[in-house]
């Protein structure tokens, strides 16, 4: 449409609570009394009913008369009807599924924007890489697969401990009618010379296979990217050492943060949109919405070297005030919330207290 691609169709499975669940043949009969709930078996106008829709957005034709290109936006509300009419929800009907299932359409509006149908659906998609409808890999899918074998081998590394780590007696040669008590107050006695008695206590491989599985699987994972589980070397590193370790994570949390940045500026680029007179949502430029979330998580701010080199570089004309400012405001010297004409603001009032105090000092002189 108008040369790029917009999405025309978008089908949301949702949940919706009906308070007074009536159905359309009951409401053709004109009978609109509850249905009986399924807890009580009764009528009762205060239990909901949690029914299963699908909310449709969609473009459709218009008459071309409205201002939105022969296109306007409209919502559609489908639910699933068993067979008859009646509804069927989550708390259902019955216990058995009908054997024929048709959806129908029980809401339809147009959403207007100064008294006109919208032209886009103001629908935005978002996702860790990108701000697409495709479906990608979750940045963290083989930490999670290794998180759950990691939880599987603790269980049964664990299940293993219950019944070898305690010793268990054992006696041979008594009889069988007494009781023989463990404790330091008692002592087994027997008069079968040949009688004998031991512990039992487990001897082998077999946990220490678990172990091994599982110091794998939590280095594998501190590859992966989490440091949880990671031995940290208690020793002292420099600044770009701890950069170094942490640029794979970094880059990962950098990707994720530029794909929130474009999809709140979407966002904010619709909501500004519905509040202003421009015909498309598109018109809306960086200037009137944008939003970028900060991608630097480094722990280091910037050293005296480079902060020299800054000033320089704006001392001799390369960089402006404001270029100057910014790198200052990345690295974390400037506060958060301070804008470029506040600081200059201050540093103008800051020459004028010291002239002022100068010029004082002087008189007094």
């Amino acid at each position: 449409m108008n040369g790029r691609n917009v999405p025309v169709l978008i089908a949301l499975r949702e949940t919706a609570n009906i308070e007074h669940p009536t159905s359309n043949i009951e409401h053709r009969t004109g009978n609109t009394s509850p249905r009986p709930s399924p807890q009580s078996g009764e009528g009762d106008p205060f239990v909901a009913e949690m029914v299963e829709q699908v909310r449709v957005l969609r473009l459709v034709p218009g008459d071309g008369k409205d201002g939105t290109n022969g296109w306007r936006y409209v919502v559609e509300i489908w639910r699933e009807q068993a067979q008859g009419g009646a509804q069927r929800g989550r708390a259902g009907l019955a216990n058995t599924r009908p054997t024929k299932v048709e959806w129908e359409r029980v809401e339809s509006r147009v959403p207007l924007r100064l008294g006109r149908p919208l032209p886009l659906i103001p629908f935005v998609f978002h996702g860790a890489r990108h701000s697409l409808p495709d479906v990608g890999v979750m940045p963290l899918s083989d930490l999670i697969y290794l998180n759950l074998d990691h939880y599987r081998l603790d269980a049964d590394f664990k299940h293993g401990l219950h019944y070898t780590a305690l010793p268990t007696a054992w006696v041979a040669g008594f009889e069988k009618t007494g009781t023989l008590t463990i404790g330091s107050r008692a002592a087994w006695v027997s008069e079968n010379e040949k009688a004998t008695a031991g512990f039992l206590e487990f001897s082998g491989d077999g946990l220490g296979t678990f172990e091994r599985a599982i110091e794998r699987d939590e280095r594998q994972m501190a590859v992966l990217g989490t440091q949880v589980l990671e031995n940290q070397i208690r020793v002292a590193e420099t600044a770009t050492a701890i950069m170094l370790r942490q640029a794979g994570e970094n880059s990962v949390l950098a990707n994720i943060a530029t794909s929130v940045s474009e999809s709140l500026t979407q966002v904010m680029r619709w909501v500004y949109w519905w509040n202003s007179t421009e015909a498309l949502p598109e018109m809306v430029t960086d200037g009137q919405a944008l939003i970028e979330l900060n991608t630097d998580f480094g722990v280091t701010g910037m050293q005296s070297g480079e902060l020299a080199a800054v000033v320089k570089a704006w001392q001799d004309r390369a960089i402006s005030q404001d270029s100057m400012l910014e790198l200052f405001r990345k690295r974390e010297i400037l506060p958060e919330g301070r804008s470029n004409e506040d600081e200059v603001e201050l540093i103008e009032q800051q020459k004028r207290e010291d002239a002022k105090r100068t010029l004082t000092t002087d008189e007094d002189g």
